[in-house]
């Protein structure tokens, strides 16, 4: 599940069966020419029918898939991941490959290919990484976090109430105490086992399974805390068995694995490689990496005049853009103060963007809130909740804001200064709602499109590249605070994009990583903190991937522009990306320069 500083929050999480393919919670629909071209979308009928053969195979070996879908009928059911599972599921996988490869050699209609290339790429990718995983490293298999992602699904405020008391069958399983089931934790154990019996084996980071660990109090805690929450009763037995399992578990693999991790965080070039590709990333790191520090460099020359008009606005004393930063971030939003300026100032950019007709806005509002203290403490960074998606019975997306808590007297708190600041919220806003995510998310649950896109379209390229590029269209027309501190934002994606990389590579240390953020990004040390451990520990590539899908879009946009020269229009263009999902580049440039070029000619 992403969770990340500006990216979109996911509700999807990695089940613990190998093979399964995440389900990215993104809903891309068609455009009008194409659902006129379809006439009467029959094409979708005859995509479903085809992915349908992976959504069975998911739900099949990952039952909390279909739960994290909305579909109640999965909501008692658990993942066995044992290896005897893992391996049938392969064999299934790759006949369904087969068979979809069979299906696109006769097909004729164009959306239908495009729907079979992306499940046979989607399915290829998730093998050829899942392989990697069961052959050739010792998997940390952390199975508090899958028991609390299990139960999460489920004890949810946009989970029906009737839905949510099948946590405690589910809770049971985990357990083992349901007939016929075998504690989670003995499973993982056993294949764990069998990994370090293999010869030549890739023992995990000893830094990710620390960190991680560390965790795993507050996650099982988190437990207790949920099935309270919703006032279910008859839970506790089958809590205090896991939590004993939990703990004992997490004691084993302290014992057994911890010794044996390499001491190392960077991954395997294969692995890492692997994860690139996954994230949408399709040119060497390196490459990436030359060009985002020539981005960094020409994006801090275009913050000096920025920074040179405030320090003159304020009679600031230097008009360096670290110091004029450092000096924005004082006056800090404190709890209920936070809303009032991000709901002005949404109603402020919703003006920008009919005034200079970036997008078309939909006619209902954007749903934005305040977290709660303990969603803060999870998620310190503002982001987008998405609906359910398979089974929407009326959910839309929700743009949380996080808290700014002020620490008790004496207490010393490694405090977040990065969101909670008036100029910050311009670009939050941007970003996360209008017009980035929020529109991707509800324009895509209220259109509908076919179950391939739904499903397996996702692309973090695209998605993250979308959003910095709403920043990017939004920034001209912010007030001059508001500009600096975009760019800044910007600065902190091309820094991503040559600190994970170089960190992987080994040419920098976490250190050098860290002081950089902080010193010329002007991030607090919590948030560059978080920053070096996604890139090295959570999810190394993925932050690439904002700063080369807006790249990717800007090229895009050019491109177009020449096609069109006086004819075009952004706001048509801007429409058009949208109506397209979130489609991998490849395909969204596909649709610009043939149907949308072809259409505004």
């Amino acid at each position: 599940m992403l969770s990340e500083n500006h990216s979109i929050m996911t509700s999807t999480k990695k089940a613990p069966n190998s093979l399964t393919l995440i389900a990215f919670v993104f809903m891309p629909f068609l455009s009008q020419a194409q659902n006129t071209a379809a006439n009467s979308k029959e094409w979708i009928t005859k995509s479903n029918n085809y992915t349908k053969i992976l959504i069975d195979l998911d739900k099949k070996y990952s039952p909390e898939f279909g739960s994290e879908q909305g579909l109640a009928f999965y909501d008692t059911l658990i993942s066995v991941p044992t290896l005897a599972n893992i391996n049938a599921q392969r064999k299934e996988r790759l006949q369904a490959v087969g068979s979809l490869k069979e299906a696109k050699q006769k097909e004729t209609n164009t959306a239908v290919k495009q729907d079979l290339d992306i499940l046979i790429n989607q399915s290829e990718l998730g093998i050829r990484q899942d392989d990697f995983n069961l052959n050739k490293e010792v998997s940390f298999i952390n199975a508090t976090e899958t028991v609390f992602g299990g139960l999460q699904t489920l004890l949810d405020d946009q989970t029906p109430e009737e839905r949510r008391s099948a946590a405690i069958v589910r809770l049971r399983k985990y357990a083992g105490l349901q007939n016929g089931y075998e504690p989670l934790t003995v499973i993982l154990k056993d294949r764990i086992i069998k990994q370090m019996s293999m010869p030549e084996m890739i023992y995990p980071s000893r830094q990710q399974m620390e960190v991680q660990l560390s965790h795993n109090g507050s996650m099982v805690g988190g437990i207790e805390e949920l099935f309270k929450k919703y006032k279910l009763s008859g839970w506790e037995p089958a809590y205090a068995t896991i939590k004993k399992q939990l703990e004992s578990y997490d004691a084993w693999v302290k014992a057994t694995v911890l010794p044996k991790a390499r001491t190392d965080f960077r991954l395997p070039s294969e692995e890492y490689k692997l994860n690139l590709e996954g994230y949408g990333i399709d040119i060497p790191p390196a490459e990436l990496a030359k060009t985002a520090h020539a981005a960094f460099t020409d994006i801090q020359n275009q913050m000096k005049p920025l920074a040179e008009q405030v320090a003159k606005k304020y009679n600031l004393p230097t008009a360096d853009y670290r110091d004029v930063i450092k000096f924005l971030k004082k006056d800090q939003l404190i709890g209920d103060s936070i809303m009032p300026v991000y709901k002005r100032h949404l109603a402020d950019i919703e003006e920008i963007i009919r005034k200079q007709h970036l997008v078309t806005l939909p006619n209902r509002p954007a749903i934005i809130r305040l977290a709660s203290a303990a969603e803060t403490a999870q998620a310190p960074a503002p982001h987008m909740v998405p609906p359910p998606f398979l089974n929407n019975t009326g959910q839309r997306g929700v743009f949380v804001l996080p808290l700014n808590m002020p620490p008790a007297p004496g207490e010393k708190v490694d405090k977040y200064d990065d969101f909670t600041f008036d100029a910050a919220s311009w670009t939050i806003i941007a970003h996360e709602a209008r017009p980035g995510h929020e529109l991707q998310f509800d324009k895509m649950v209220e259109e509908g499109v076919s179950q391939a896109r739904a499903l397996y379209a996702f692309n973090s390229t695209n998605v993250e590249g979308w959003g910095l590029y709403s920043e990017y269209i939004t920034r001209p027309y912010m007030p001059v605070e508001g500009q600096l501190i975009s760019l800044d934002y910007r600065l902190l994606r091309a820094a991503r994009a040559f600190l994970d990389p170089e960190l992987q590579a080994g040419i920098i240390t976490q250190q050098q990583a860290l002081d950089l953020l902080m010193k010329d990004v002007v991030q607090s040390h919590a948030f560059a903190s978080q920053e070096v451990e996604r890139y090295t520990l959570r999810t190394p590539g993925q932050a690439n991937s904002y700063f080369y899908g807006f790249t990717k879009m800007i090229a895009l946009r050019k491109d177009a522009e020449a096609a069109l020269g006086t004819k075009f229009n952004q706001q048509h263009f801007h429409d058009f990306i949208l109506s397209q999902g979130v489609l991998p580049p490849a395909l969204i440039r596909e649709a610009v320069m043939g149907e949308f070029v072809a259409k505004e000619k």
